[in-house]
């Protein structure tokens, strides 16, 4: 009877010792990518997505903020996350996704846009109305290292003509919603102007975050959200309404509507 013990055959026991060193990676590997990227919902102040990504992990090979607009095959609009999905190259996977910014009825950008260092869309500084024109509106762009910035139109126009900025991305839109850790000045508390919305911004704790409301806000309930609870010194209005989308299959997130540009965070898995 003693001798039962000795039951088990060899491969099984193989096989038994194979899993557990699966199983002794797994636990780093998740904690990798949760260091660099994370997908999260919350339901205070009110219910919202937010991606962040971590501006050290844009200075490695293995991560990229990107935009999206055309396909290079017919220079077409994508318009949807499936068509962006279907043209990406084997060896990459896009993390999250959002709208970038407002569009025209042809799904083309009415603001700055530059996508791998070719400006497909000059600055738009001028006055109007709507709320890319509430101003100040502002850009959110990245050099070719992954510095990520947010910054006010006509300070952008500045830095771009003195030649001290080369934008790799950039993509403008407007409202700005924070401004150097302040909420935008024509922005009213006690507004009861509320519409699901999608925003950026860049934070103090060295993070990027990406948001989707979940329900309907005003722009002031939205600005405090950067700057209050994600702590963000700057933070850009991308668009809202039907165009508020997002992508982010680790929270079972994934519009399917159709908008112009998206900025999406890709994983080089080579």
């Amino acid at each position: 009877m003693p001798s039962s013990i000795f039951t088990l055959s060899l491969p099984t026991i193989v096989l038994a010792l194979g899993l557990s060193a699966c199983q002794q990676t797994n636990p780093d590997a998740a904690s990798s990518d949760t260091d660099s990227w994370s997908c999260q919902t919350e339901d205070t102040p009110f219910t919202y997505s937010v991606c962040r990504v971590d501006a050290t992990a844009l200075a490695s090979e293995r991560y990229s903020l990107q935009l999206f607009w055309q396909s290079s095959d017919n220079n077409k609009p994508l318009l949807t996350f499936d068509t962006l999905l279907a043209t990406l190259p084997n060896h990459e996977s896009l993390n999250f996704a959002m709208n970038a910014g407002m569009y025209n009825e042809n799904y083309a950008p009415i603001g700055y846009t530059v996508i791998e260092g070719k400006e497909l869309k000059s600055l738009n500084t001028k006055e109007g109305g709507g709320n890319f024109h509430l101003l100040p509106n502002g850009v959110m762009w990245w050099d070719k290292a992954g510095n990520v910035q947010i910054t006010e139109s006509n300070a952008l126009n500045e830095q771009i003509s003195s030649g001290d900025m080369q934008p790799w991305y950039a993509t403008q839109s407007g409202p700005m919603l924070v401004i150097n850790d302040e909420i935008h000045p024509q922005f009213n508390p006690d507004s009861s102007s509320i519409k699901l919305r999608n925003g950026a911004g860049v934070c103090r704790d060295g993070s990027i975050q990406l948001v989707n409301s979940d329900e309907p806000v005003t722009f002031y309930q939205f600005a405090e959200l950067f700057k209050d609870e994600l702590g963000c010194s700057n933070a850009l209005f991308l668009d809202g309404g039907i165009a508020s989308a997002l992508y982010a299959p680790s929270i079972d997130k994934q519009d399917k509507k159709e908008m112009g540009v998206m900025i999406g965070l890709v994983e080089n898995k080579e």
